[in-house]
C-alpha cells in the first residue's frame, strides 16, 4: 500500500471526528456549524499530511530535514484568523468564544487524526461532546454572582412610554439600571416603530422574576437576556 493509500484513513477520521463536533454546532444552531466545522478538520488533517508526506523527495537528500511541527504551528495560525471572524461584541457583550474554541479544537483534532494518532483525536471529540452538553449543564446550575452584570434587550411599540414601566420592573426584581440605550426598527410606516433597548442591569440573582416581570409590561413584545461575557 502507497503512502498516498494509507494516509486516506487518517483524512477519514477527521472528516468523521470534525463532522461530530460541527454536528453539535450546527444543531445549536451557531454561525459555525457542519459544514465550517468539518472543512477545517480535512483541511487541518491535509496540512498535516502534506507536511510528511509531501517532501519525499525532498528528504532524499541527507542535506535535507523535516520538522512536522512548523506545519502544526502554521495551522495554529491560520485557525486563529478564522476565530476571529466569528467572534463578535455587542456592546458589553461577547459572542462566539465556545464556536470559535470550537473551530480551534476541531483543528488540532484534524492534524492529530492527519499525524496518525487516531486514540488522541477520538478522546479529544468525545471530550469536546462532555464539554459542549455536560458542562452546558452544570453552568446553567450555578448561582449567579449578585455583582455579574446582565443586559436586558426589550422590543415594544415607540410612544407608548413603556420605559418607565420596564425601569420599574427591573427594580421591583432587585436590579439597578446603570445603563440604557436605544435603536429604532420602521417596519411600516402606518405602524408605530419598535423600539429595541437594551437596559444593563446589576445587583439582582432571580432573572427568572426579571424576565417574567418585563413581560407582564402591557405592551412589551419581546425580553431576551445576554450575559455581557456569553461565550456561546
Amino acid at each position: 500500500m502507497t503512502p498516498e493509500l494509507d494516509a486516506l484513513w487518517k483524512l477519514g477520521l477527521a472528516l468523521v471526528l470534525s463532522s461530530v463536533i460541527g454536528l453539535e454546532r450546527e444543531l445549536r444552531q451557531k454561525s459555525a456549524g457542519l459544514r465550517t466545522h468539518t472543512l477545517v478538520g480535512i483541511g487541518a488533517a491535509l496540512f498535516m499530511l502534506v507536511g510528511q508526506l509531501g517532501f519525499s523527495a525532498v528528504l532524499d537528500d541527507p542535506k535535507v530535514t523535516l520538522d512536522p511541527s512548523r506545519v502544526v504551528s502554521q495551522i495554529v495560525t491560520g485557525i486563529g484568523f478564522i476565530g476571529a471572524g466569528i467572534i463578535f461584541v455587542r456592546r458589553d457583550a461577547v459572542r462566539g468564544l465556545t464556536t470559535a474554541a470550537g473551530v480551534w479544537t476541531t483543528a488540532a483534532i484534524g492534524a492529530a487524526a492527519g499525524g496518525g494518532l487516531a486514540l488522541l483525536a477520538t478522546a479529544t471529540t468525545a471530550a469536546y461532546l462532555l464539554v459542549a452538553f455536560v458542562y452546558l449543564k452544570v453552568e446553567r446550575v450555578l448561582p449567579r454572582s449578585r455583582w455579574a452584570p446582565l443586559i436586558v434587550e426589550v422590543t415594544y411599540p415607540d410612544g407608548r412610554g413603556l420605559l418607565r414601566e420596564i425601569i420599574s420592573a427591573c427594580i421591583a426584581a432587585g436590579f439597578g439600571v446603570v445603563d440604557v440605550s436605544f435603536s429604532r426598527e420602521h417596519q411600516d410606516p402606518a405602524v408605530a416603530p419598535t423600539v429595541r433597548a437594551l437596559l444593563e442591569l446589576q445587583g439582582g440573582t432571580g432573572v427568572a422574576g426579571l424576565v417574567s416581570g418585563i413581560g407582564e409590561v402591557d405592551g412589551v413584545q419581546g425580553v431576551t437576556t445576554i450575559s455581557p461575557h456569553a461565550t456561546e
